[in-house]
């Protein structure tokens, strides 16, 4: 049976990329940093950058600190019943700006190791390319019943969740039917899910409607963990955040009941998100190695750890709901962030905390805990510092 089209064009764009794995990206930069606080910083204006448009974007940034409170205290109240830890405090609003990799600007505590929410959810897309590229995935368009009954999961077996396959887990359509960790899929009850509760409905095919949706993102990442037969921080670690030279600060956490068995060993599940404690943990200058990663097409200097193909493929803005791809926001339509290139795209996290990445201009920013409202009027800011 031939592929279907959709896996034949990751393929494809995987293929196609590899002559231009080791040319340099359209602004001549290929720099990377070294591992720990081996980062240059450029003066804005070596970068090509207006200094003073830039301070005067940072200056916003620091006085658009989100409301969400620095104890934590309505974590409860907003997303319901926890059942992973909750730290007892973050930092301020901080954050930096990369130009051609280098550090044009930073401000705030960005070494400090935070929740990042729903950032998380991009990172499990970046495991879950890996796994394709490895071999582990064989085709995004199979079911995942395919991959993970035989290993002893049943959480596929029901007639519905059979039909699931690894593109619907990713581009948030799967339409998973069911409970993890205590929590159902359909977000009913207060108690639960807080502010998030929804009303009922009548679950879909299969594919073919968007819900942003946690509970089926945390079966993902179970499946994953089932692909790999490894707990997923480490597989990070191993093959991304290691290769990176990310500090040995941050952490990934499950839940206190997410041990499942993986090939007779236990194992803790990791979640896509804080929503109800857990997550990933980690500082702003780790989340910009990573958006760097992405700028740089997956490759680390020498090494090439994600491949090109896959970054297309999970940046580009799928057929149903939003401007979402695999698991990262895009801004395709332009409606995401208005001032920017529709080549932009986002790991975006409750808080709120951003990882914005520019390839037509280079550029990366990460900011947290800042305004919603905020974001575009800044990223603006900082895209009109450039001359």
């Amino acid at each position: 049976m031939p592929a279907p089209a959709r896996w034949l064009g990751l393929l494809a764009c995987i293929v196609a990329a590899q002559g231009a794995i080791a040319a340099p990206d359209r602004t001549g930069s290929d720099y990377v940093p070294g591992p720990g606080t081996a980062w240059e910083r450029r003066a804005p204006a070596t970068a090509g950058m207006d200094a003073d448009a830039l301070a005067a974007a940072v200056e916003f940034a620091k006085i658009n600190e989100t409301d969400f409170p620095r104890d934590f205290s309505t974590q409860e109240k907003i997303f319901g019943r926890p059942i992973g830890p909750v730290p007892a405090s973050r930092a301020a609003t901080n954050g930096i700006v990369l130009r051609h990799g280098y550090i044009v600007a930073e401000w705030g505590d960005t070494e400090a190791a935070d929740p990042t929410y729903s950032v998380a959810k991009s990172f499990l897309s970046t495991l879950a390319g890996i796994a394709f590229e490895q071999g582990l995935i064989r085709d995004l368009d199979r079911p995942v019943k395919d991959a993970v009954s035989p290993l002893g999961d049943d959480g596929y077996d029901s007639p519905h969740n059979a039909r699931i396959t690894w593109a619907m887990h990713l581009n948030q359509t799967s339409e998973w039917e069911g409970a993890m960790w205590g929590k159902r899929h359909d977000f009913v009850g207060e108690k639960e899910f807080g502010q998030g509760q929804r009303e009922p409905r009548e679950l879909r095919e299969p594919g073919s409607w968007w819900e942003y949706n946690d509970v089926r993102i945390n079966r993902l990442a179970l499946s994953l963990m089932r692909m790999f037969g490894r707990p997923l921080p480490a597989v990070l670690n191993e093959f991304v955040m290691a290769p990176i030279g990310a500090s040995d600060t941050w952490r990934y956490h499950g839940y206190v009941d997410s041990t499942a068995l993986v090939r007779g060993v236990p194992m803790v599940s990791v979640s896509g998100g804080t929503r109800w404690g857990g997550g990933l943990w980690i500082s702003a200058r780790d989340l910009a190695r990573f958006g760097l990663l992405y700028a740089r097409q997956g490759r680390w200097g020498t090494k090439q750890i994600v491949s090109p193909g896959w970054i297309k493929a999970a940046t580009a803005a799928q057929l149903l709901g939003p401007d979402y791809g695999y698991l990262w926001w895009t801004n395709a339509s332009g409606k995401l962030y208005p001032g920017a290139p529709r080549t932009s795209y986002a790991a975006r996290g409750a808080g709120s905390n951003t990882v914005y990445v520019d390839p037509e201009n280079d550029l990366v920013i990460v900011w947290r805990w800042h305004r919603e409202q905020a974001l575009d009027a800044f990223i603006g800011k900082v895209i009109a510092a450039i001359r």
